[in-house]
Order: structure tokens, then sequence, then C-alpha cells
């Protein structure tokens, strides 16, 4: 009983020590308020997990314009020349035509001052002298007509020589036909006679004379026919080689004047070759003569001059000064990856930081964001850069805030191109898995319009 009595106090002192404590020891206040702050933050972090972000590609580049002729060019010159005078500044506004530089000759060949006078005189002379081979070739052509004329007459009239000829050979063949039967009955006579006069005497001696000589007769006239016929024979020769060569003679002088008509006609191609040659100088030295003042393009600022000194020589196509446009169309060239470009296509908004421009940016809750200035996807590349990024052309979007007329060619500027709405919680997951952004639907390309040729 007396050890039970004594356990019983012990416990008692036990309990009485162990509330004690109990109530010394307590969580003090700053903890409770950590722990709420932490809950709390923790409960806010989990539900912006699960707030949408929208995915976006960024990129950087730079201001241009959205047109060739708006972007900064430099100004060259078509001739060789030497610097006299300058007419504009850095930094002067100039309009289209202005003169900028005044340039002078270098070329000997241009030195004469009355060159283009010269010139002119050379054609004055040279339309002189294809005037006179065309006046030329008319007469060689209205030569040549009238030896084909003549050549016709020619042959007809020997022609009509022969057939006289051949008509005289036979009136010629006729009488000695004639006189050949005269000269047979003379000489049939004489025979006769002289047997009558050797036989009886019945034929006188004068009677047979008489016969005898008109034998003779017969006979030399016949000779005289004869040698007649063969004269006739002869003429009838001498036309019908007459007839023969009359074509051959009026073919040499058709021939020699045809041929004087082809000299004369390559004589005046060659001159007209001349002529063109310079008609073409004298166009290219009237041009010329306009080239020696430097005028400017279009409207815009001289931003810099390549070439300075007064005497200074510059090459043909050189480049003389730089000069902006007045006005450009402005746009962003802004550049990016080349995994990114699938998922871009023309339309898509994106968001712009302009250097020199504050801003506080959150890239995926855009309506956030202060400072960025809105724009349109407007063009994208076929081909990449040097650097294997792809080049966006970026237009104000319509409807956002206007870009700020301060903006200079060539700034840099930051951009994001905005894409389809995620989670947060996915969208920190595809960047922890290098993971692309995802479309809804793949971008389908539409084949352009054909656009209508200028007539």
């Amino acid at each position: 009983m007396l050890n039970i009595s004594k356990q019983k106090v012990h416990d008692k002192v036990h309990a009485q020590f162990e509330l004690h404590s109990l109530n010394t020891l307590h969580t003090p206040r700053s903890a409770v308020i950590l722990k709420r702050w932490l809950t709390g933050i923790g409960l806010v972090l989990l539900a912006i997990l699960f707030l949408p972000w929208q995915q976006n590609i960024n990129g950087k580049g730079e201001i241009s314009a959205l047109t060739p002729a708006d972007r900064p060019q430099n100004i060259q010159n078509i001739i060789a020349g030497r610097i006299e005078q300058w007419l504009a500044r850095e930094g002067d506004f100039v309009e289209k035509g202005d003169t900028l530089l005044i340039i002078s000759e270098i070329k000997d060949d241009y030195f004469d001052k009355n060159l283009a006078f010269r010139l002119q005189e050379q054609l004055t002379a040279k339309k002189a002298a294809l005037e006179s081979y065309h006046v030329k070739i008319k007469a060689l052509e209205n030569q040549i007509v009238a030896l084909r004329q003549n050549q016709v007459y020619s042959y007809q009239k020997a022609q009509n020589k022969v057939k006289q000829n051949q008509a005289k050979v036979i009136s010629d063949s006729t009488d000695i036909i004639a006189e050949q039967v005269q000269a047979n009955i003379a000489q049939i006579r004489y025979d006769r006679g002289e047997d009558q006069y050797k036989n009886g005497g019945i034929v006188s001696l004068s009677e047979l004379e008489s016969r005898k000589m008109k034998l003779q007769e017969t006979k030399a006239k016949l000779v005289s026919v004869q040698n007649k016929l063969l004269v006739s024979r002869q003429e009838l020769i001498n036309a019908r080689i007459e007839l023969n060569s009359v074509n051959a003679d009026y073919a040499e002088k058709i021939s020699k004047a045809e041929s004087d008509k082809s000299s004369a006609m390559s004589s005046l191609a060659a001159g007209e070759y001349e002529l063109s040659q310079l008609q073409n100088k004298i166009s290219n030295v009237n041009f010329r003569l306009g080239q020696y003042v430097v005028r400017a393009p279009q409207d815009g600022y001289v931003v810099k001059a390549l070439k300075a000194g007064i005497g200074e020589t510059i090459k043909e196509g050189e480049s003389i000064c730089t000069l902006q446009p007045y006005l450009p169309d402005m746009a962003v060239e802004l550049y990016v990856k080349a995994m990114d470009v699938p998922l871009i296509q023309e339309g898509r908004e994106v968001r712009l930081q302009f250097e020199g421009w504050p801003a506080l940016v959150f890239s995926g809750w855009p309506s956030t964001s202060v400072g960025t200035f809105g724009g349109t996807v407007k063009v994208i590349d076929r081909i990449n850069s040097k650097s294997g990024d792809y080049r966006m052309l970026v237009v104000p979007k319509k409807g956002d805030d206007p870009w700020p007329k301060q903006l200079r060619m060539g700034s840099g500027v930051a951009g994001w191109v905005m894409l389809d709405n995620v989670p947060v919680w996915y969208e920190l997951w595809r960047q922890l898995n290098a993971f692309p952004a995802n479309l809804k639907s793949e971008p389908e390309e539409k084949k352009p319009e054909k656009k209508e040729e200028k007539k």
C-alpha cells in the first residue's frame, strides 16, 4: 500500500510539471504570419499556373521601309568626272530634281565644247553623201532599163537584117539558076552553030561569033551573080554573128551597170551604218552633257557625302552621297530563327519595343505591357539571311497606337510574334523541354494572285 501511494504522488507531480512545459512552449506570431503568407503565395502561384498565356516568338531587328524606294539609297553618277561644286550639305532637305553637285569632263574625247555642233555638221555631210548615192542608184536603174530596151530593139534589128540577107541569098540563088539556064542555052546554041558551021555552013561565021559572044556574056553574068551570091552569103553570116553578139554585148553592159548599182548600194548601206553611228554618238554626247549636273532622284534628306573634295575625280557608277527619302512607309525588319518560321504566317500580330522608348513587357500578356506598339506581319522572306535567320517585314497595326514619329532608319527593335493562348503551366513545361510553340491548325499558304501586266 505504501508503494502504491508513492507511485500516485509521483504521477501527480509529473503531470503538473508536464502541463507547465506545454504552457511555456507555444508558436511565435511571426511564424504564423509567415505561414499564412507562404500559403497565400502558393495558392496565387498555383492559380497563376492555370491562367491563359499567349505564346509568342521573339526576334530582333531594325527599322526599315516597306518599299525599296523608301529605303536609304546611294546617289551615283552615270559618267566619270571631276567635282567642281557642291550645292547640297549633309542634313539638307532636297526636292526631286534639285542639284546636288556639278562635275566636269575628264575624258579627252569630250573636251571640245563644240563637239555636238561638229558632229551635227558631219551628220549633214553624211546625209548629202547618202542622197548622192540614192541619185546614182536611180540613174543606174534607169540605165539598166534603157539597156534592156535597147537590147530588145537591137536584137530585133539584127533579126531583120538576117532575114533581109536570107532573102537576098535566096534571090541571088534564083538569079544564078536563071543565069545558069541562060548560059546552058547559049552554050547549046554555040555548040549547034559551031557544028552547023563546020558541016555545011548553014550558020555564018558572024552568026557563030555572035553566039560565042552571047555565051561569054551569059557566063560572065553567071559568074557575077555567083560572086554576088557569095557576098550575100557572107553578109548573112555577118548578120547572124551580129545577131548572136547583140545579147552578149548588152549582157556585158547590163552586168557592168548592175555591178555599179551593187557597189553604190553597198556604199549606201555603209553610209547608213555610219549615219546611224553618228546619230547614236550625237545622242550620247547630248545625254552626256546633261549628266554634268547630279540631281536628287526624289524628295529626301542628304545623310552623308561619300565624296568630299572639290577637284576630286569620281568613277562611273561611284556612290557620291546617301539620300534618305522623305516620309517613308515605315516597316520593321524582324529576324526570327528558322525553327519558328513555319509557325508564322502573314497577318499575325506583333508587339514591338523600339530602342529609346521605355517599356514594361510581359510577352505572354500583351494587354498588361506598357510602352510597346502593335504591328502586323506583312512579308516573310523565302530564303534565309547570312546569319541563318529569316527576315520578316512588319507594318503598323491598324487600330493600334501609331508608331512614334521620331523613329529613324536603322534603330533597333525587339519584337514578339503573338500566337495562340495556352495555360501558364503548359508554357513552363514547353520551355523546360525546349519544345516549339503549338498551333491549333497548320498555317495554310495561299496561292498569290497574278498581277495584271501593265500595258
